[in-house]
């Protein structure tokens, strides 16, 4: 892999890296804490959704967020030809 094709590599990589850390933040503190008042509505199992997602919800977000990345990567470094 050349100079060029490794500043690519790890340029898709942060991009994805951000992205991953984007949605954990928006689920975990974004719906669970700020727009909370505005999901107190909607209820899930007896809980308002705002408190769901800061309880349990951003968990299963958080393990859907590995196993994407680990796909995405996996991909990405086909993609590249640095997979193993």
């Amino acid at each position: 892999m050349g100079t060029k094709d490794n500043s690519a590599y790890w340029s898709a990589n942060k991009r994805l890296i951000f992205f991953c850390l984007a949605v954990w933040a928006f689920v975990s503190f974004g719906m669970g804490i700020l727009f909370r008042p505005f999901l107190k509505d909607i209820s899930i199992g007896g809980a308002d959704l705002g408190f769901w997602m800061a309880q349990q919800g951003s968990i299963y977000v958080f393990l859907f967020i590995i196993f994407f990345y680990a796909f995405a990567m996996n991909r990405l470094d086909r993609k590249f030809g640095v997979n193993e």
